[in-house]
């Protein structure tokens, strides 16, 4: 990246990796030092709750704002409906529009955590596109809309390319996405005076189709800026774990299995993820990437605390640190405590602490187990263990629980984020 940015927003893009690639890097630089620019990143409500994932562009969000532009949320109540086919192998199920309305509902809170909402010149808003996208008269759409796209074009983008090469089927609704989100952008722009969509990567073909629509048809200069598309230094997608989706909202996922994510990040992603997903300082980030041996453990505690506060308050933070520092502390184990993560829908239905000690390792067999139980050699949380038939559900499960057998034999049995 050669260009040297005046504003302050691309200035940030810049030093904490944000930036993937820009529409036009110098007239948006002159957009954004000339006044407020309002910008938006869409969401589709797929799920009642935003992931991992999402958060990146969230917190580009978050930092348009902090250096004094306007951000728009688009909850895609509209779009939803039909799916974003970029770059998958299949059609996303079809939600019906009680399950959208529910999922964008659950969305919701985790924006106010980020951004803030209200009547101000660079105050956030929270729009949806059903606004505009359920009363589409199909007919004057084609017209006034459709004419304005090649699919000879559209069929040259990669997310489109790479599913018909692999000659998998792309149905006529799929297709009209990107047409879908491109009208997007321009009713944005005729209503907010929306400047710029962001995204991920991914939507890089979706943003320039609603830069190239809306100059056809309103003949404004608009801009596209997308983020990289992130995977772990070990080559897992960002947001994902063993356990599946790792959620934004507390009651889909615990502030201490959140906290543990962050803090269970591999050594090579430590100062990265600080510049992306906290707000200290860039300088700080390096010094904390930098860190070896045992130092690197608390490089992740601090980025740990630091991104959990962000998206569930300082208080819940503190208190998941609490909780892994009592739980590795207790007994005198170090932080390298074998560890048992089950599966949350394994934990939902329940599970025996008989199977759990087998498992973890501390014994061979349900037999082993059950004879350690009698003769008094099991605890569970440094409290001895009498009953074989207990069983554990993810109520109990939501902080680690601690097993050992004997005296010097200990693992923890918690929940994969």
């Amino acid at each position: 990246m050669t260009y040297q940015p005046k504003s302050d927003f691309l200035q940030v893009m810049i030093a904490r990796g944000f930036l993937a690639d820009c529409t036009d890097y110098e007239g948006l630089d002159d957009a954004l030092t000339a006044g407020i620019v309002p910008a938006y990143i869409g969401y589709d409500a797929t799920a009642k709750s935003l992931h991992v994932g999402h958060l990146l562009n969230i917190m580009m969000l978050r930092w348009l704002q902090k250096t004094g532009h306007k951000p728009l949320t688009l909850m895609g109540g509209g779009t939803t409906k039909v799916g974003d086919p970029s770059f998958r192998a299949d059609e996303r199920p079809l939600l019906g529009p009680d399950q959208i309305d529910a999922n964008i509902e659950g969305m919701k809170g985790v924006f106010a955590k980020y951004l803030q909402y209200g009547d101000g010149p660079s105050d956030a808003l929270m729009l949806n596109n059903a606004e505009w996208l359920d009363d589409l008269n199909y007919l004057e759409f084609l017209r006034d809309i459709g004419r304005h796209f090649s699919v000879n074009r559209m069929l040259s983008f990669e997310s489109v390319k790479s599913r018909l090469d692999r000659e998998q089927s792309l149905s006529f609704l799929e297709f009209n996405y990107m047409i879908l989100q491109a009208y997007d952008f321009l009713e944005l722009n005729r209503r907010y005076g929306c400047l710029l969509q962001m995204g991920g990567s991914d939507q890089w073909g979706n943003i320039v189709n609603g830069i190239d629509l809306t100059r056809r048809v309103s003949d404004a200069h608009i801009f596209g800026l997308t983020s990289p598309l992130l995977t772990t230094s070990d080559g897992r997608k960002m947001g994902k774990s063993q356990g599946g989706a790792v959620w934004l909202n507390a009651d889909m996922l615990s502030p201490y299995e959140f906290w543990q994510f962050w803090r269970n990040t591999t050594d090579a992603d430590v100062g990265r993820f600080a510049k992306l997903y906290t707000e200290l300082p860039v300088a700080e980030c390096d010094r904390l990437g930098a860190l070896q041996g045992s130092e690197i453990n608390e490089a992740k505690v601090i980025l740990a605390n630091e991104v959990t506060a962000l998206c569930h308050g300082r208080e819940a933070a503190e208190a998941a640190h609490a909780t892994a520092r009592e739980v590795f502390e207790r007994g005198g184990v170090g932080d390298d405590l074998p560890t048992l993560a089950l599966p949350r829908a394994e934990a939902d239905g329940g599970i025996s602490v008989v199977q759990l000690i087998v498992r973890a390792g501390l014994a061979k067999s349900g037999k082993d187990a059950k004879r350690l139980i009698a003769e008094g050699g099991a605890r569970m949380d440094d409290a001895p263990l009498s009953d074989a038939g207990l069983m554990l559900d993810s109520a109990t499960l939501a902080r680690p629980v601690k097993l050992s057998a004997g005296k010097k034999r200990h693992a923890l049995v918690t929940i994969a984020p």
